[in-house]
């Protein structure tokens, strides 16, 4: 890295020289990437722009790397690229060269139609994807295939054992099979241990990604970094120094359309049981042993186990709950008039072990607020004997800044400037934009598309992470499914129900008198 900015490295290859979970055979094969739901949302607005962008930055070359889409869709090659190609570049940020490189992109890719539950569509898929291979001279069972399942869980059995009978690549000579997954995974601990018992009996735990892309996001991928590289922080990670830690995600807009999909879940199985308890866990683990993949993985699954299975965290206390459902949420035609499925929810969750005994987590979650961002608050205690008597204007903060305007900043007390030995509360602010001008920062599916490829599990949910997940959040929503917690109504645009305020005063969260962050401009 040179002083003063980021470089973008070209990569000659994307053969795996560290982080694969085969034997230690070298990768010669060509790449097949197999986008299954090609002509769905998620394909189209993620997945594809994901590769184009890696294609570009040149870690997918065109003369190793072909791309299939299938789909149920009768469309042709054509029609599926005239899908995708204005979901490839954005507007603002778009040059001369991208525009350039977008037709040389869609030309290696090809669709092959069929369903997800026959045979006749994947034989048809697997001619297709050896033809490329022999055509790229790939020995057999040197080739790689990546599949990725941008598709609903309920189709993911299906699919998986058509692609074990059919579309497997032999893996002696340095090839591989490997699936990606999406959330959700399940809706329960039931649902969630009987869908990767059923893809865990076609394929092995090194093979699966069941891909979460907040672990992908670069604040969340920059939380090792900052606890484990900077000496100051490390005596200060600890029940001694921190008061409470919030993790926080807000939107503020509604369902927007999904409101039959989203009334399924809720707005806890869609964004804390996942997203916002894998930030915890970085915030929350042990250092590891080395930044190998299993290493890492290995100290975020000890803490979230002894979460429930261990008792090293409580039940959650429903007394630590308050849920909410935004007024309007039932006008939807999709959802049913009495649901009780909240679209707010703000928990406590307490983790009872040396480093943090006796520091609330608090979770909190919600759409149709006033405003949108995703975050991690971490509050330290008040100053003992404090001689400038500035506890009223707040404490310590150390804020992680997820989306948008990423930034990391930490409130502290300065003297205001003049000839009064007066206090206010400032902040020391490294807000990327400003930082970083030069770099755009890539897309979280980015990032974990190209792990796939490297074989790097690291940013990757295993089984019995995800097992010790879901015994967390069970039997909590089994209580909300059987209406025992009611959704509090609040009106679109606040901050949520009020009770939720008075639950993180409770917790001990002490807000800021009269300070506001504001990004810095350029």
């Amino acid at each position: 890295m040179e002083s003063g900015g980021w470089h973008v490295e070209k990569r000659a290859s994307l053969r795996n020289d560290s982080f694969s979970g085969e034997d230690n055979v070298p990768e010669t094969g060509c790449l097949s990437i197999i986008v299954l739901g090609a002509s769905g949302d998620l394909a189209k607005k993620k997945t594809f722009p994901a590769l184009f962008h890696l294609f570009i930055q040149g870690f997918l070359l065109s003369n190793e790397v072909h791309i299939f889409g299938y789909a149920r869709s009768k469309i042709s090659d054509d029609d599926l690229r005239d899908r995708i190609r204005g979901y490839l570049v954005k507007g603002k940020t778009a040059d001369s060269k991208q525009l350039e490189e977008v037709p040389k992109f869609l030309q290696l890719i090809k669709y092959v139609s069929g369903s997800y539950d026959s045979a006749e569509g994947f034989q048809k898929l697997d001619k297709e994807i050896s033809e490329h291979e022999v055509l790229k001279n790939s020995i057999e069972g040197s080739s790689r295939r990546l599949f990725y399942l941008a598709l609903p869980p309920s189709v993911y059995p299906s699919v998986c054992k058509m692609i074990k009978h059919y579309c497997m690549n032999k893996s002696d000579l340095g090839g591989w099979t490997r699936i990606v997954v999406e959330k959700p995974f399940g809706k329960d601990l039931a649902s969630a241990e009987t869908l990767s018992s059923q893809i865990g009996e076609l394929f092995d735990e090194p093979q699966i990604y069941r891909i979460d892309h907040y672990l992908g996001k670069e604040l969340v991928q920059n939380l090792l970094v900052l606890r484990f590289a900077n000496r100051f922080f490390m005596p200060l990670w600890n029940r001694d120094n921190i008061d409470n830690v919030q993790i926080v995600f807000r939107e503020d807009f509604g369902t927007e359309g999904r409101g039959g999909y989203f009334d399924q879940y809720g707005i806890i199985r869609d964004i804390i049981q996942n997203h916002l308890l894998q930030v915890l866990c970085l915030v929350a683990m042990e250092r590891p042993i080395s930044l190998k993949p299993e290493h890492v993985r290995d100290e975020k699954v000890k803490l979230v186990t002894l979460v429930q299975v261990l008792q090293s965290v409580l039940p959650i206390n429903d007394e630590e709950v308050v849920l909410g459902q935004y007024e309007g949420y039932t006008d939807d035609p999709t959802v049913p008039d009495h649901s009780n499925t909240p679209t707010f929810a703000t928990m406590v969750l307490r983790i009872h072990n040396e480093r943090w005994e006796g520091v609330p987590f608090i979770m909190k979650a919600g759409k149709a607020l006033n405003s949108r961002k995703a975050e991690i608050r971490v509050q330290f205690k008040d100053v003992p004997g404090d001689i400038f008597k500035c506890k009223k204007q707040g404490r310590n903060e150390f804020v992680i800044r997820l989306q948008p305007s990423e930034a990391m900043y930490m409130k502290l007390m300065v003297k205001t400037p003049g000839l009064e030995m007066s206090t206010v509360q400032s902040e020391l602010d490294l807000s990327y934009r400003q930082r970083y001008q030069d770099i755009i920062i890539p897309e979280a599916y980015e990032r974990l598309i190209l792990d796939t490829i490297k074989g790097d599990q690291q940013h990757f949910v295993r089984r019995d992470e995800l097992k010790a997940a879901w015994e967390i959040f069970t039997p909590l929503l089994h209580r909300i499914d059987k209406g025992e917690l009611k959704s509090l109504p609040y009106k679109k645009g606040s901050r949520g129900p009020v009770k939720a305020d008075e639950l993180l005063e409770k917790a001990g969260y002490v807000q800021s008198d009269g300070y506001i962050w504001i990004p810095p401009t350029l």
